[in-house]
């Protein structure tokens, strides 16, 4: 069973993947898997994106699948059945939090100040999501966290690219950054896949 601390180490960069349509699910997991990348976020912001994960999960499970945008206790529940090997929520209220750790699911709750990432660690979550990244202070917010605050490590997402990742990978409390720049709309819409594997290769290099 992949731990939140885990979630991590799998790849440099997750991909944060909003898909309109289910259909392009498989595929997408694939293109993603060639490139080098094991591990996606699928968030659920569309009405697509439960079916996307049940097709996930059936089809090519050895990507460690992921479910983001997860802000109500229902989606947590709903993420889980549908085959989410892993949670991950922008924020952290305390029934979304419930809910979340009721599933029994690793995940990355989310953090945009120093105050919400220590009540995350008095639960004993040090695997944090930091979000929205650039909006809240970037990697010189990170940095500053990382004296007071040594135990936890961070994925942050948000307005991250792929000229702007590697600094934040430099950071020792930073294990992966969340990007969506993997799969851009216009190339999910073409079904330029092999666009895609080509992004996932330059990004699992990094």
């Amino acid at each position: 069973m992949t731990t939140s601390a885990d979630l991590l180490d799998l790849s440099p960069v997750v991909p944060v993947v909003v898909l309109d349509d289910a259909e392009q699910a498989v595929p997408l997991a694939r293109a993603l898997l060639r490139g080098g990348i094991r591990v996606i976020e699928l968030t659920l912001r569309t009405p697509a994106a439960l079916a996307a994960i049940e097709r996930i999960a059936a089809e090519v499970p050895e990507i460690v699948l992921g479910a983001g945008t997860v802000t109500a206790p229902e989606h947590a529940e709903q993420a889980a059945k549908a085959g989410a090997s892993f949670l991950v929520t922008p924020g952290s209220t305390d029934r979304v939090l419930n809910a979340v750790e009721d599933t029994g699911l690793p995940f990355l709750p989310g953090a945009a100040t120093v105050s919400e990432a220590m009540r995350l660690a008095e639960r004993g979550l040090t695997a944090l999501k930091f979000f929205p990244a650039e909006a809240a202070g970037g990697v010189d917010h990170l940095k500053s966290v990382g004296g007071p605050l040594p135990g936890l490590r961070f994925c942050p997402t948000g307005g991250i690219t792929v000229d702007s990742a590697p600094r934040y990978l430099a950071l020792p409390n930073v294990g992966c950054v969340g990007g969506s720049w993997l799969t851009p709309k216009d190339a999910l819409a073409a079904g330029d896949f092999d666009r895609i594997e080509a992004l996932a290769k330059a990004a699992s290099a990094l």
